[in-house]
């Protein structure tokens, strides 16, 4: 079977590298918050093409630590997309705010910019008032920033890049994470640039906000053992650090094979099942995804051909039981996004899938769509 996703074949095709990383970091005998760390941090930046960059333990807590940079929390709302990984919604609970759900355009899956400037002008009745927006830049592709920044300014929301399907996508000539106050990153294995266990990142331009980040990961602490501010526990340990050193030099490599991958699937494939793309924006394929009334049998038949598939995501977040009549939505109450998850199918993706591999999957999407 090919698996729809595969990170211990990630692992196998640099193990030298990563080997010779982790020892390294062993050897050094400082396991938190030390050389790796500042200088993964230091070569993500650079990469980035921002001035700074602040290790944490995951995607999430990258969000809940760049609102709380913020200044969101009680007494706030967040706007976002209820198409995307929860992780997006629950990081706005957990840091007191409440969060208000957009729709998505249907063509590209990122929030629909027209929604959310009648949310901003028209908020639900009983919110506090909305001081961020977090749009989702999904699949790998970027959400369009032009006019959900516009709006955000237009009422005095902060804007935060939740990138963590997009290291290295690019929306009009730069790279997203670059475009506002703050923007996160999840290091989740499977993403584009994943560590081999849980890690995340939070970019900023603002050198006095990266410090207060950087303070907060830590119990809010500047000088040892005194909180200046009431932070958490969320470090980037040094053997991912130095797992995500190795990985960070072949990322933009990596991407351009997700983009021949794709670009072979969409030779495979009749022009309207193509994923779209963005205008003015390049996609890295975190996913290659098909929308498919006929989802159920496209997937039997891949599977009966050896060849996995995944569903991102089987339920928007609003329909999720946690969460389910007691989020607040916009005027479409989020019924493309509804639509989207009863319709998407994720096709595998990654950077090691072989030629052949490539080809079969290719014959076989041939064979299901003449």
């Amino acid at each position: 079977m090919i698996p729809q996703a595969n990170p211990g074949a990630g692992y196998r095709a640099l193990k030298a590298e990563i080997d010779d990383a982790v020892a390294r970091a062993l050897n050094s005998g400082w396991y938190i918050l030390g050389a790796e760390g500042r200088a993964f941090e230091s070569e993500f930046a650079a990469w980035l093409g921002t001035n700074r960059a602040v290790g944490c333990a995951n995607g999430t807590d990258a969000l809940v630590l760049a609102l709380r940079a913020l200044g969101v929390g009680p007494g706030s709302a967040v706007a976002t997309v209820s198409h995307t990984a929860v992780a997006t919604v629950a990081a706005i609970e957990m840091t007191g705010a409440i969060p208000v759900l957009i729709d998505i355009d249907p063509s590209h899956y990122t929030m629909d910019p027209s929604e959310l400037a009648a949310v901003l002008a028209d908020p639900p009745a009983g919110l506090p008032p909305i001081a961020a927006v977090i749009p989702v830049h999904l699949y790998g592709q970027a959400a369009d920033l032009a006019p959900i920044i516009a709006t955000a300014k237009a009422h005095g929301a902060a804007v935060i890049e939740d990138c963590s399907q997009a290291h290295g996508a690019t929306y009009r000539g730069g790279k997203v994470g670059t475009f506002t106050e703050a923007a996160t990153f999840s290091l989740y294995p499977t993403k584009n640039l994943g560590a081999l266990g849980d890690g995340g990142i939070v970019a900023t331009s603002d050198p006095a906000r990266a410090d207060l980040l950087a303070a907060l990961r830590q119990y809010g602490w500047r000088s040892h053992y005194i909180s200046t501010e009431a932070g958490i526990n969320s470090r980037l340990d040094e053997l991912q650090a130095a797992i995500l050193r190795v990985k960070l030099a072949h990322l933009d490599g990596h991407n351009a094979r997700r983009q021949a991958i794709a670009a072979g699937y969409d030779a495979a494939l009749p022009a309207a099942l193509r994923p779209a793309r963005r205008a003015g924006a390049s996609h890295v394929f975190h996913q290659y995804v098909l929308r498919l009334p006929d989802r159920t049998r496209v997937q039997a038949a891949l599977r009966e051909a050896g060849i996995g598939s995944g569903i991102h995501y089987p339920q928007p977040v609003h329909l999720q039981p946690a969460y389910l009549g007691r989020v607040a939505m916009g005027p479409a109450a989020c019924a493309a996004s509804a639509k989207a998850c009863t319709e998407v199918l994720s096709l595998p993706m990654y950077p090691e899938l072989t030629d052949s591999e490539v080809s079969h999957i290719c014959a076989t999407l041939r064979t299901l769509f003449p």
